[in-house]
């Protein structure tokens, strides 16, 4: 009797080793083992999976992604693609930006597991009477450590232009199309012939790259972007709203043809004078035309990739001497070309090499000493 007491004992343990433990568990989906919910924060928590499965171009329908943090110095040079900006601080002025439909669901995301901002938003929300509330607690930090797609904002993209800083702008879309106007200081390499126009891009792999299309709709600066990064590029960003957004926050941008035109008007307004030797400019003429215009000329460093790193002219792109033959065919015909190294010698090289094999580009040199510094200032002494 005992034995068969026994052994139904053990019958019974191994069928509940057997069968699975089922435990009340809080509702969220954020890595249970890493992330404990914190004192204050939002009820219902998701993990990089989650978001990765709801950010999408076009954007996806019944889910708006929102970053609680400030605009200039957060949200606007990276935050995740479609993500809408409401500040928290500015939450309660801007609900005009919420869905009509409360059962959208929102997605609020800030700093990082110490950024309180989206938990206090969600909240907000969530009294606004919202009923599918979720916060990515880890936020832009993990999505960006995790190799996922950053994007900037109008606003970040015009404040590069402003301050001359080095980056490529992409236009992604096809030519027929972006020849009616591109965002100012974008080339266009369209999507299609990507693989034909690599040497368009930058040398140096670090060089901050935006892409961008026709609109939320459209997925070629995506597309074009995870091409990018294949290549090698580490800084490759997207503006998903692109020239549309673009088009209605600054208006049309003047059509190739024109563009050339008005070009050429500044540049005869604000002219580079011609220096004692063939194909100079001179620095003063050059100093003045950079300082009141600088859109209206394309400067190039042909230094080594390495010198260009460790400092160039602010807005300088940089061909070294040594790849300008192949890359002759990519400089404009309807600004003048400047070329720039660090005594003239290189820079009167590569004027050379451009005459030498017919390029149509309207090219000139500074026969100067110029020291460069890191923080894009410099110091320039003609030679006499």
């Amino acid at each position: 009797m005992r034995a068969k007491q026994l052994s139904l004992f053990v019958a019974v343990l191994a069928s509940l080793a057997a069968a699975p433990m089922v435990f009340p568990m809080q509702a969220y989906a954020a890595d249970a083992t890493a992330i404990q919910p914190k004192e204050g924060w939002y009820k219902a928590l998701v993990d990089f999976d989650f978001m990765r499965q709801n950010v999408d171009i076009p954007l996806k329908k019944g889910v708006m992604i929102i970053d609680s943090r400030p605009a200039a110095r957060q949200y606007d040079p990276g935050h995740i693609p479609g993500a809408v900006n409401i500040p928290d601080s500015q939450f309660d002025k801007q609900v005009d930006k919420l869905p009509a439909d409360k059962a959208t669901l929102l997605l609020f995301y800030c700093g990082g597991l110490e950024c309180m901002l989206s938990h206090n938003s969600a909240f907000k929300a969530e009294k606004l009477g919202y009923s599918n509330i979720k916060v990515y607690p880890a936020g832009s930090p993990d999505w960006k450590a995790k190799g996922a797609q950053m994007s900037v904002s109008a606003a970040h993209i015009k404040k590069l232009m402003e301050d001359k800083a080095v980056y490529a702008l992409v236009d992604a879309r096809p030519k027929r199309v972006a020849d009616k106007g591109m965002i100012p200081t974008a080339i266009n390499i369209s999507d299609t012939d990507f693989d034909k126009n690599i040497d368009k891009l930058p040398t140096d792999k670090a060089t901050p790259l935006i892409y961008y299309c026709g609109g939320l709709e459209c997925v070629l600066s995506d597309k074009s972007a995870d091409k990018a990064r294949k290549l090698g590029y580490t800084n490759v960003l997207t503006y998903p709203p692109g020239y549309p957004e673009w088009e209605k926050l600054h208006g049309a941008a003047v059509p190739a043809g024109a563009a050339a035109a008005a070009t050429a008007a500044s540049t005869t307004a604000a002219a580079l004078l011609p220096g004692k030797e063939k194909g100079t400019v001179t620095v003063a003429s050059f100093e003045k035309v950079w300082k009141e215009n600088p859109g209206s000329v394309m400067l190039v460093d042909v230094r080594d990739a390495k010198e260009f790193a460790a400092g160039t002219i602010k807005g300088a792109v940089n061909i070294p001497m040594n790849e300008m033959e192949k890359k002759v065919a990519t400089l404009p015909t309807d600004k003048p070309v400047v070329f720039i190294c660090g005594t003239g010698a290189r820079s009167g090289e590569a004027y050379d090499t451009v005459k030498m094999l017919g390029g149509k580009a309207q090219v000139a040199f500074l026969d100067a000493e110029t020291k460069f510094n890191a923080d894009g200032s410099y110091s320039m002494v003609a030679h006499k």
